[in-house]
């Protein structure tokens, strides 16, 4: 699957902008603020029907306009595929394939498959577990639309049992009946989606191991662990004991809502101990065991999405991901960078055709 052609109108800081792109690696350069990035944004709207910077569309749309489209089209098991997003001021984002409108927006995730490496995934370090739960769930929501429906499910029956215990502290009454049966629900619920991360977190680390060893030269010893109450204890006992505690905080304190990931490096936190560097290596080989995960899922390979990948990392751990991405395990790429010479001297080591597009405030030159 790759990306034939881009099409951008009145989104971000472009008033019309039209690209076609190399199958192998694709390259934006220019300054900081220039909208290299806002390029990767619009494929990842194609993708994922969102931004992956900012939840709100309209804040999407330039400023002045009313509209923004972004449109794309892709190769896919050798058929074109047209996928249209379209967001008007005060209105519903509509999103199309082939002409034809998406009932459910969900029903095109994980269709066209993406992983993003940006600067902003050093929250999946440094922020709570909210974050690093995202990602699992991101990474299981493209191969399983039953997955996303399930945590919806699971949201709404605990938005109730939180109702609930909100309502037994402001009136003081108390039904065992309704709470038994709100219970019940998000048992069942918060079992598959229990059962459906620690599968995928049992093939998964093996790849990420694998990833972070090629990247780091086998430098530093790390570890990825997940963490969630179930492993220890079953639903309804973690409901039944922590009752009295979420009476009294009126929500719910147990769950998967609670599960985390853990990062260790040389068996210490790598969000106290790990430098910069260290930290990215640590991310990338997080998303590119997505992006492996993905592909064995699909059977096809994703488009690879790198903002500003080059920060941070010394040259050898730049090489060494270059000749990664750019093997035959991958497909497409994008990439921004600042320096279009440090792209060229890059690529040009390791013997990787590179096409170039440089951005300067909305403008594009190929």
């Amino acid at each position: 699957m790759y990306l034939q052609q881009l099409s951008v109108i009145n989104f971000k800081n472009y008033d019309e902008a039209e690209l076609v792109f190399s199958e192998g690696v694709n390259a934006f350069t220019g300054n900081n603020g220039a909208g290299k990035t806002n390029l990767l944004d619009a494929i990842h709207y194609l993708s994922l029907c969102k931004s992956y910077f900012n939840p709100i569309d309209s804040q999407q749309i330039k400023q002045g306009a009313e509209f923004f489209i972004v449109t794309g089209m892709f190769s896919k098991n050798n058929q074109p595929e047209a996928v249209a997003c379209s967001v008007k001021r005060n209105q519903k984002k509509q999103f199309k394939r082939n002409k034809k409108d998406y009932q459910r927006l969900a029903d095109h995730i994980g269709f066209l498959p993406l992983v993003m490496i940006s600067p902003y995934d050093i929250s999946i370090i440094t922020e709570g577990s909210e974050e690093r739960r995202k990602f699992i769930d991101n990474v299981i929501s493209q191969t399983d639309n039953h997955y996303l429906d399930e945590l919806i499910t699971y949201n709404k029956i605990l938005n109730n049992r939180n109702a609930l215990l909100k309502q037994i502290a402001d009136t003081g009454k108390f039904d065992p009946g309704l709470l038994e049966i709100v219970d019940e629900q998000l048992c069942t619920s918060g079992n598959r989606i229990f059962e459906r991360r620690r599968n995928f977190m049992d093939g998964f680390v093996e790849i990420f191991n694998r990833h972070y060893d090629f990247i780091s030269d086998n430098a530093e010893r790390v570890e990825l662990v997940y963490e969630s109450q179930l492993l220890t204890s079953s639903f309804e006992q973690l409901l039944q004991n922590s009752f009295s505690r979420d009476k009294a905080l009126e929500r719910t304190t147990a769950g998967v809502h609670k599960d985390d990931l853990q990062f260790n490096i040389h068996g210490m936190p790598m969000k106290k101990f790990g430098s910069q560097g260290q930290q990215k290596s640590f991310l990338i080989a997080l998303k590119l065991a997505q992006y492996t995960f993905l592909y064995q899922q699909k059977g096809f390979k994703p488009l690879l999405l790198l903002d500003d990948i080059f920060d941070k990392l010394d040259d050898n751990r730049v090489t060494k991901l270059m000749q990664m991405v750019s093997n035959n395990d991958f497909g497409q790429v994008f990439i921004t960078d600042t320096g279009v010479e440090r792209v060229e001297q890059v690529f040009n080591k390791i013997g990787v055709a590179v096409k170039l597009f440089k951005v300067k405030g909305g403008a594009i030159d190929a």
